[in-house]
């Protein structure tokens, strides 16, 4: 059986769960399973027949598993809100993809008419021939002449593309 000790950071005053020995030597075990052994875990843990998947996942299945019986499930309102977002994401509605957050120190390239462009990802910002810019919409005003998006621009997010109605 699995036990969580909760303690609260000195300085910050956070709380922190901390695992007990018990469950830090199984999910240090299961990295030396066979996958024959994974599955007779999975068995144990899931009482359910392993799905036909290879071991990486089926570890990782396991401890999130034993983790979860350790400290704890997501609280149903945590759960419904990730549904949620889920679903508007999901939606086909010709909406832009959700870039990834960039972080301080990821350089852009694009080229644009045979000139190469570079952008530095800075902590507030970013740099673009020696100049600061609060948006990459600006950098790609300033390249092109013209108004674009600049997150479309750097390739970051695309359009999708709608589906044809018709018969």
């Amino acid at each position: 059986m699995a036990f969580a000790a909760t303690a609260y950071h000195r300085r910050t005053r956070l709380k922190v769960v901390v695992m007990t020995n018990s469950v830090s030597l199984e999910l240090g075990h299961l990295t030396t399973m066979k996958p024959a052994e994974l599955r007779s875990r999975w068995r144990e843990v899931y009482r359910n027949v392993a799905p036909d998947i290879g071991p990486d996942l089926l570890r990782r299945g396991i401890a999130y598993r034993l983790q979860e019986r350790g400290q704890g499930t997501l609280t149903s309102s945590t759960r419904r809100d990730i549904e949620r977002q889920i679903k508007r994401l999901c939606k086909d509605d010709g909406g832009a993809v959700i870039a990834p957050s960039l972080k301080p120190g990821t350089r852009l390239v694009r080229s644009w008419r045979g000139k190469m462009h570079q952008v530095l990802v800075l902590d507030e910002g970013f740099e673009f021939d020696g100049r600061r810019y609060a948006s990459l919409t600006q950098i790609a005003g300033d390249i092109t002449g013209t108004h674009w998006s600049g997150p479309r621009f750097f390739g970051l997010v695309t359009r999708r593309r709608r589906r044809a109605v018709g018969p």
